[in-house]
């Protein structure tokens, strides 16, 4: 960090990527569209030709902390190349940042001290094959230390389903819903400020669902109800719920629960 870094929004782009620790921070990060998170320290990354903001006020104490960059071309001809696109922590654009313990943030330090002394030795035929070892291991402890936030903050979470579940109890109770549409995960990422990698992940550990299958469990749960309380057919549940073809709510509908609208229905007299 610059002794005098610029008062008020710089905006930067990397053609790398970046595995940073900072702490102290009271500005503000915008990466991409969103901000993230904190302001104190934790760890967060970045993938190449991403856009991060930073918003610095007057006076601001001067955050401490280390980078990490690696260009992808380092990874070339490496299993890496391909495996680092997996840690979904590189494509947040709504950001939960990972806020480490202090025992965390120890094991980050070491790992990183490893491949700043590998990197400063003599280099040799080695040298790629372990720093980018010793990258691994680093990238797989940070994933280790995000399914443990997502479980450990339990109140947020909490909130999180509670607002969920009203999303839709509004969302079907809408009298435009057959112009909306179905609801659908570009939808939901929106309305709680998350890009779909995060919230995917997010539900995963809440509830054992992608997205996509919590939004089939809803639309089930509410065609359940109107097919046993109300005398609507199969085609104007379809359109109520926002199918445009009762086809599709009927395949879905049976791929769900083994059995048709009709037969559920039956099987309720």
């Amino acid at each position: 960090m610059a002794k005098n870094p610029v008062i008020g929004q710089q905006r930067l782009m990397f053609d790398f990527y970046m595995i940073s620790v900072k702490r102290d921070m009271n500005h503000k990060y915008r990466y991409g569209q969103q901000d993230y998170d904190f302001d104190e320290g934790v760890l967060f990354c970045m993938a190449p030709h991403q856009l991060l903001t930073i918003m610095r006020e007057e006076n601001a104490k001067n955050p401490t902390g280390w980078s990490l960059l690696i260009h992808p071309d380092f990874l070339w001809n490496t299993p890496m190349a391909t495996a680092i696109k997996k840690y979904e922590f590189f494509d947040y654009s709504v950001n939960e940042a990972l806020f480490l313990s202090q025992d965390e943030e120890t094991i980050i330090q070491q790992i990183t001290d490893n491949i700043r002394q590998e990197y400063q030795t003599n280099i040799d035929k080695f040298s790629q094959n372990i720093i980018i070892s010793q990258l691994e291991t680093l990238l797989n402890y940070a994933e280790r230390f995000y399914q443990r936030q997502f479980l450990t903050r339990h109140k947020a979470h909490h909130l999180f389903l509670e607002k969920l579940e009203i999303l839709f109890k509004n969302y079907f109770e809408s009298r435009n819903l057959k112009e909306q549409g179905l609801p659908n995960v570009q939808l939901l990422s929106e309305q709680f400020n998350m890009s779909q990698y995060y919230m995917r992940s997010l539900l995963k550990n809440l509830t054992g669902q992608t997205t996509q299958q919590y939004i089939h469990e809803k639309l089930i749960e509410k065609a359940k109800e109107k097919l046993s309380t109300t005398e609507l057919s199969v085609s104007e549940i379809a359109y109520a719920l926002g199918f445009e073809h009762s086809q599709s709510f009927s395949k879905l509908f049976k791929a769900k629960t083994d059995i048709s609208p009709l037969e559920f229905r039956k099987s309720l007299i």
